[in-house]
């Protein structure tokens, strides 16, 4: 299942860069082996600058859900949570937290990003959010490299 929902998100990030929405970020939420929401930036599309996949996703699951409390799912995305992401993965009671490329590989790309690690946020804020890092990584950079070609400039 891991696969199934990294490539998800993926394919998110991929359709958020296509259609020039923003950047090449995509999340997927899951409970129970299914598909809750699926999501990508749309910083750009929504002239937001916290309309980041995760944020995103977890408004659109929490919605669907009816609830607040996601503590039931797992979120996974083809990048590592920025810190207002993870806060709010984590303020949503999400689970685990399943990622690919790292806050870093998004640096070099000239996002403004806090190197913040997810491992470092879970341990300074004693949050009991899981951390699975490096899924798919070399999957997960395609948006990186197809975003880089588009033209968009970010920050």
């Amino acid at each position: 299942m891991e696969k199934k929902f990294m490539r998800l998100a993926i394919d998110e990030a991929l359709f958020g860069v296509r259609h020039k929405h923003g950047a090449p970020f995509g999340a997927v939420i899951a409970k129970n082996g299914k598909v809750i929401a699926s999501e990508h930036n749309h910083v750009l599309k929504n002239n937001d600058p916290t309309a980041h996949a995760e944020i995103v996703v977890i408004r659109k699951a929490a919605k669907k859900l009816g609830t607040i409390d996601l503590s039931d799912c797992e979120i996974y995305s083809n990048c590592e949570p920025c810190p207002m992401c993870f806060s709010a993965i984590h303020w949503a009671k999400i689970k685990k937290i399943y990622f690919g490329a790292k806050i870093a590989d998004a640096k070099k790309l000239g996002f403004g990003e806090l190197e913040i690690s997810n491992s470092k946020m879970k341990s300074l804020g004693k949050s009991k959010v899981k951390v699975v890092p490096g899924v798919m990584r070399k999957e997960c950079l395609k948006p990186f490299k197809e975003f880089a070609k588009s033209g968009l400039d970010f920050y």
